[in-house]
Parts: structure tokens; sequence; C-alpha cells
């Protein structure tokens, strides 16, 4: 795969005109998928605020937003690589309540927050409209392989290398996790683009042909 190099202005430029390209006329679900070394959140708050600017109305969803409660999490132990793989995230809240109301004769109405990993209870933030033609950007880690119906991937790829240096200490037991992420599901071959992050100031750019499926 050849990368090509991109300052982070100009990625975010892109990857917004390309979303805000990508049919208009109809909801879209983007996933910006990437481990937390990778900062997923920043690329996704850049790009949504470039989809803004071209006029379409943007719900930004963190995957930390939809985590299951702790008792499921950490039955294992706190520090439990398969757990964090397979357990950590609520894949059923999160396409009933974001991705679901986006598809063609959904309701529109996206709920932002589900759970309340702070105090390991239900959000009450309430669900919000998205305008017609509006974006769901949903960013987090292991996003893909899990049937989430999204219509736009954006994967940020770092080498296992990069990826073991850029992980916080108290992070370093999920790196198994996405060892097993790259193996299992291989996301630079199934995601509409791939961004190589090893270093977040030199990002470099890879658009693919179709994905296969996800």
């Amino acid at each position: 795969m050849r990368f090509r190099p991109i300052s982070p202005d100009g990625l975010a430029r892109e990857l917004g005109e390309r979303v805000a390209a990508t049919e208009p006329g109809r909801w879209l679900r983007v996933a910006v998928d990437g481990a937390p070394a990778a900062r997923p959140e920043d690329l996704a708050d850049a790009v949504a605020a470039r989809v803004r600017l071209r006029g379409r109305d943007v719900v930004r969803v963190r995957a930390a937003d939809y985590l299951r409660p702790a008792s499921l999490r950490f039955e294992h132990g706190r520090t439990d690589p398969d757990a964090y793989y397979s357990d950590w995230l609520d894949l059923a809240a999160l396409s009933r309540e974001v991705l679901a109301p986006l598809e063609p004769g959904g309701s529109g109405r996206v709920r932002p927050v589900h759970w309340d990993a702070t105090v390991d209870r239900a959000s009450r933030a309430a669900p919000v409209p998205v305008g017609p033609g509006g974006v769901a950007l949903v960013s987090g880690g292991l996003l893909l392989g899990a049937g989430l119906a999204f219509d736009l991937v954006v994967h940020l790829s770092v080498s296992p290398a990069a990826l073991a240096r850029r992980t916080p200490e108290d992070l370093l037991w999920t790196l198994p996790a996405f060892e097993r992420y790259a193996a299992e599901v291989a996301p630079e071959l199934i995601a509409d683009v791939v961004v190589r992050v090893d270093d977040p100031r030199h990002p470099a750019l890879a658009l693919l042909g179709e994905p296969s499926s996800r």
C-alpha cells in the first residue's frame, strides 16, 4: 500500500470534503477507527468542523460513550486484552441508538452518549435530531469487523513499533487486542480511507477502492 504525505490540516480538509460530498441527499454514518494512540477523536472533530462548513449537519459520537457496564467489561479483570477486544464496546446499543436511526426511513434521532463510564450508569443524554443529509461521525477503536453499518470508514493505521511507543504505560496491556484486530479484521484492507499516523505531525494518506464487507 502506497501512502501520500499530507499535513494535518490538509488531511482534515480532504476528509471533510469527501464526507460532505458522499451521498449528500441522505444521512451518512461515518467511522474514524483507530487505537487511542492514533487520536481518532481529534481527527473526527476536525473533520466534523469541515463538514459543517460545507453545510451538512453533524452529530459526533465517541465509542468511549458506548461502553458496556463495568461488571461486564471487567468480568475477567481490568486489564484483560481479550475482554477489551470483544466485551467493552456495546455494539448493540451503538447500532440501535446511532446507526439504525439514520437508515433510510429511520427516525433521524441519534443518542450521542449512551453510557457514562465515570459513574458507571446509563447517560441521561437525550437523542438529538439529525437534519436531512446529516452525518453521524463515530470515533474510537476496534470499530470494524463487528457488523456495524457504517457508510464510510476512515482507519488510522499505526505500525506496531509506533503503537507501542505512543501508547501510555497504563494502556500497554491493550496492545495484544490491537495485534489481534490487525490479524483477524485487517482494517487496512476493508476501510474506505486509510491514514498512516506513526507520527501525528506527519500523516500519510492512502485512498482505497471499493471496500470489502465490514
